[in-house]
């Protein structure tokens, strides 16, 4: 029922300093520099003198459900677990649909979401998949927003890719303008989620978005905007046009593909620019697959990754590039509650929000994680 953290280290995702912390039950009930419960019985204390406590980290672009099978059968990737998850400080992620939406479909997804929710994680999902027009539950893109309890947005749309269903502006801006209809009259987020493929030409389209269309900025949200320099570079145009981007963990340059933009090094140039990091999130791709095509199109090489690099890459930014802590943990906590519109109960260490946290060594090893006030 209680758990009582003492003398952590916090970062809010800001930094607050020397905290004693109390949970009930799935609740942050106080924060105070000292708090002393001697006429409650069964509180779990936990000394965190040694340790830093951070949010509970958002992942918004997991694909539970498994993906792949653009090389075949046999590239079909597995769903996700929970355990796997949760060990690696998730406590909350966004269900995705990708090139595949035959053999697998919204209502799938919707029901792992809800297996993962009873096993201790908070779970969200997109309606729709790369293809157009896009997939729903209930037959229309505003009625899964209105109906479907988990469904936040719209995603991920394939474009400046070879596995893209080359919709027209038009038909973009038509999708749009129903994920926004649908999400007035839910209260939910009604992000319209790009998956970017390496022709950044194709970022042409979300320029045009946010300029000739009345949805507001923040409800356009393309990933993958650092697979390659030359679209990492459109992100940073589309950034200071006032849009939101999200970041890939996993890209990292090596000889097979030595022209994207590892996310670390991406977040320190956003720095070092005087970029708007607030409007920057980042997620993992996982249980996703990372087909390798050849000059002719065929899959040559087909791969997975674990939520696992989305801290690792973070650590990394911390650790290695000197990225401070408070800036770097926001990308996979504030910024992405606030994007997703659920800021008011996740993605920082606040009063009355969630008790989601990650207890960290000083190494940023993680030792605890708690979701909705539960230990894993």
């Amino acid at each position: 029922m209680f758990t009582l953290m003492k003398n952590a280290t916090v970062y809010s995702p800001d930094y607050l300093g020397k905290k004693d912390i109390l949970f009930c039950f799935d609740k942050i009930a106080l924060i105070e520099d000292s708090i002393e419960l001697t006429a409650l019985k069964d509180v779990n204390v936990i000394d965190c003198s040694e340790y830093i406590v951070l949010p509970g980290f958002i992942d918004l672009h997991v694909h539970i459900a498994g993906g792949g099978g653009e090389g075949g059968y046999i590239t079909r990737t597995a769903s996700a677990e929970t355990n796997d998850i949760l060990k690696n400080g998730i406590t909350t992620v966004v269900g995705i649909l990708g090139a595949d939406a035959v053999t697998r479909n919204v209502a799938s997804l919707y029901a792992k979401a809800k297996q993962l929710e009873m096993e201790g994680l908070s779970t969200y999902i997109f309606t729709g998949a790369y293809q157009i027009p896009v997939v729903t539950l209930t037959g229309s893109i505003q009625s899964d927003m209105v109906f479907v309890d988990k469904v936040i947005g719209v995603g991920e749309i394939c474009l400046g890719d070879s596995r893209s269903f080359e919709p027209t502006f038009e038909e973009l801006s038509r999708i749009a303008a129903q994920t926004r209809n649908g999400a007035l009259i839910s209260g939910k987020a009604g992000l319209v989620h790009f998956h970017m493929g390496d022709d950044e030409k194709d970022m042409d389209y979300l320029f045009r978005l946010i300029k000739e269309t009345h949805i507001p900025k923040n409800q356009f949200l393309p990933t993958h905007m650092n697979r390659t320099h030359k679209l990492f570079e459109k992100a940073i145009l589309y950034l200071e046009e006032g849009g939101y981007i999200d970041l890939t963990a996993g890209f990292i340059p090596n000889e097979r593909d030595s022209d994207c933009v590892a996310s670390y090094d991406a977040i320190l140039q956003l720095i070092d620019i005087g970029a708007d990091i607030s409007r920057v999130t980042m997620s993992s791709d996982a249980y996703g697959s990372v087909p390798v095509f050849d000059d002719k199109g065929n899959v040559i090489s087909s791969e997975t990754v674990s939520t696992k690099i989305l801290f690792e890459e973070i650590r990394i930014a911390i650790k290695q590039l000197g990225v401070p802590i408070e800036k770097a943990i926001s990308l996979i906590t504030k910024n992405s509650a606030e994007v997703l519109k659920i800021y008011n109960k996740k993605g920082s260490i606040e009063v009355g929000k969630d008790a989601d946290c990650v207890i960290c060594d000083k190494d940023l090893n993680i030792i605890k994680v708690f979701a909705m006030g539960k230990e894993y």
